[in-house]
């Protein structure tokens, strides 16, 4: 089978493969094809990859007779158009916000594999690329929102004074928020975190964290791990208490999402326009709409004393580790469903991993995640 992996557009730094996994791949039995200049952006060259094994071609030759191909982002339209019939394809898809995109590839009988879907089991978890990236942008939220902060984040004793150390808050503990809570506890900062779910207290303060309890009644996470919408009223009581922490932080972190739905809006222009000392916010969640009021992604925005950060791609910020990391996880999929014997990729449905990341197969949805609308 002859597997390709795609440069990526528009700003990003990521890659598909990095040089290991091609000739990880050409150890299962693939011939493995990547377009020129696929790695420029984490200084890897093109000569690199092809001393693992790899031959670099120009994209149009690639795609017209390629079996898997692997990206980062979506495709654009056009690509797809290059695609023969029965191709599989894998990428991160957002199929909730992405649906033109589906029909096109439902169109043109392509099996289309979402690395936005791969469920959260202990079998899953090496091929789980929204949590790996995820955890990278949960460090770099923390380094961007320190370099804009006025102050250190550490404590520090010094003969003309001790300094006290920063303050950082941390609004949601899915895996992003969990690894800004370690990064800013790792810079000596002091930290608090609020999640809706109870269970989480348990890791935040295992990390070293203050947990601010919120008593906003049942707050319960999907079967997929994420929280679940909350009602106007509970959204209230939340963001009450969230006012109260931000006007004593330094940074804040925000990183509430909804699957499948808008990020919900938990700081509002009224919670932080009187606010009299300095605070940089980080908004994760701009990528979904974002958690506070007035956030516009990739730009900076001023609400009194208040910066908003709002970056879109933060493992931009930390591109070579997360194509390391990426690789990985798009490495272990195909592995796990690769058939050596007869060298190729066996799409068993039966496999629950492959039957909720596949968004659709021989021009039908597949993903029960879709067909149920959750």
């Amino acid at each position: 089978m002859k597997l390709v992996a795609l440069k990526e557009e528009n700003q990003e730094k990521r890659a598909a493969i990095v040089p290991k996994f091609v000739q990880k791949f050409k150890e299962l039995g693939f011939d493995v094809e990547v377009e020129a200049g696929i790695g420029e952006n984490i200084d890897i060259s093109d000569q690199m990859y092809i001393d693992t094994g790899a031959k670099v071609q120009k994209r149009k030759e690639l795609l017209k007779d390629a079996d898997i191909i692997l990206k980062v982002n979506r495709p654009s339209i056009k690509d797809i158009d290059l695609f023969k019939p029965k191709t599989i394809y894998i990428s991160f898809l957002d199929p909730f916000f992405e649906k033109d995109l589906i029909d096109k590839f439902s169109q043109k009988d392509i099996t289309t594999i979402s690395m936005h879907l791969i469920v959260r089991t202990t079998l899953a978890q090496k091929m789980d690329a929204l949590s790996s990236q995820a955890n990278l942008a949960g460090y770099a939220a923390v380094i961007l929102g320190a370099k804009y902060l006025n102050k250190i984040l550490p404590m520090m004793t010094t003969p003309a004074g001790t300094i006290s150390p920063a303050k950082v808050f941390v609004i949601g503990a899915g895996v992003a928020g969990l690894q800004a809570i370690a990064t800013a506890r790792r810079l000596g900062a002091k930290v608090e975190a609020f999640d809706t779910r109870k269970e989480t207290e348990e890791q935040i303060k295992s990390l070293g964290a203050k947990f601010i309890k919120v008593d906003i009644g049942e707050a319960e996470a999907t079967k997929a791990g994420y929280a679940k919408e909350l009602t106007k009223e509970q959204l209230d009581l939340q963001r009450e208490a969230m006012k109260k922490a931000i006007a004593t932080s330094d940074i804040v972190v925000t990183t509430a999402q909804v699957f499948g739905r808008k990020a919900p809006i938990i700081i509002t222009k009224d919670m932080i326009k009187d606010i009299e000392k300095s605070v940089v916010i980080v908004d994760m969640a701009i990528t979904t709409g974002g958690n506070v009021e007035g956030a516009v992604a990739d730009e900076i925005t001023k609400i009194g004393n208040i910066t908003i950060l709002a970056p879109s791609n933060l493992t931009n910020e930390v591109a070579l580790d997360a194509s390391s990391m990426y690789s990985s996880n798009l490495y272990n999929f195909i592995e796990h469903f690769y058939d050596k014997e007869k060298k190729t990729f066996h799409l068993n449905f039966e496999d629950e991993i492959l039957k909720t990341a596949c968004i659709c197969h021989d021009k039908k949805l597949i993903s029960p995640i879709l067909n149920k609308g959750k």
